[in-house]
């Protein structure tokens, strides 16, 4: 399961979502990797405790290498570092991506990512995909790369300009690039229950039929208390509220994607009934009448009689 969480509009907690979900899922006993595609750096700094400046390998040589075509290249999961916490790795960012992007998208390098994630998909049960806020060579390589995409909104109305553009996007995405990609929902950020605003805003989503996710996620100082000790909030503070929200968030999420696995197993399970069924009742061959037997050398038996 490969999973992207964006939003055009930066600050709306795109990295912290991502990677405390990805906490949640590991810390369920899950095979977890983020992959940290904005040259920001965020999610490797909260998840590794150290910038990209001071991690080699990066996804900026995973790239150099995509372009650059080495005698022996180095397999996706060279590139992967672990954590000091159990089933979660990270694969790194560095501030040099932005200055590959015009390379890598003049060399129509955009599939490159969905490549190496497929082949580590056999190392991980989830992959999460953090890109930059914006529409850009990175984010389109994610969406083409990703199973799913999760938005995040803030209860903002730059936030909500930024979804209607978002869904544009992806509509574009599953008609030129990956007809799978599906929109698991809008996770509501930093939502304060009793300010009116917010509530008339998340309100408004539902009204037009937009998937909005429960919980929302409550606005709270432990998200900067998680930023600054550069741990997620299920090993920082596992009995906070907002904690409670995203492992709710998380069983939701996995509950509609269990259900959808044997909706599926189903339908493909009423579609080859009738082959199945027209397979058993097909008439058998008639049985074939068995070749006389032949003489084997040395066997008396078997030798023709000589009259004399």
């Amino acid at each position: 399961m490969r999973r992207v969480v964006f939003n055009h509009k930066g600050g709306v907690g795109k990295s912290t979502i991502a990677c405390n979900l990805a906490a949640v899922s590991a810390a369920g006993g899950a095979r977890v990797l983020v992959v940290d595609l904005d040259p920001q750096g965020n999610s490797t700094q909260y998840l590794v405790g150290k910038s990209g400046r001071e991690l080699d390998p990066t996804l900026a040589g995973f790239f150099d290498q995509v372009l650059g075509f080495p005698l022996k290249p180095k397999k996706p999961e060279e590139f992967v570092h672990g954590t000091r916490f159990d089933r979660l790795d990270v694969l790194p960012s560095h501030p040099t991506l932005a200055e590959q992007q015009g390379k890598l998208e003049a060399r129509y390098k955009i599939f490159k990512l969905r490549e190496a994630l497929i082949e580590l998909d056999k190392q991980y049960d989830f992959i999460y995909i953090d890109p930059p806020p914006s529409l850009n060579f990175f984010t389109r390589s994610a969406l083409i790369a990703a199973d799913c995409c999760l938005i995040p909104f803030d209860c903002d109305n730059f936030s909500r300009r930024a979804l209607y553009g978002l869904l544009e996007d992806i509509g574009e995405i599953r008609a030129d690039h990956n007809a799978g990609l599906g929109v698991e929902g809008v996770v509501v950020n930093q939502f304060l229950p009793r300010a009116r605003l917010p509530q008339k805003m998340v309100q408004d989503l539902i009204d037009e039929g937009l998937p909005v996710l429960q919980p929302y996620l409550s606005s709270s100082v432990k998200v900067r208390e998680s930023h600054e000790s550069a741990k997620p909030l299920i090993y920082l503070h596992p009995k906070h509220k907002l904690t409670q929200q995203y492992v709710d968030l998380h069983a939701g999420l996995e509950a509609r994607r269990q259900s959808e696995v044997r909706e599926n197993a189903r339908s493909l399970d009423s579609s080859l009934r009738p082959f199945l069924k027209a397979v058993a009742t097909r008439s058998k061959p008639d049985a074939l009448t068995p070749a006389p037997a032949l003489p084997v050398e040395g066997d008396e038996t078997q030798r023709p009689q000589i009259k004399h």
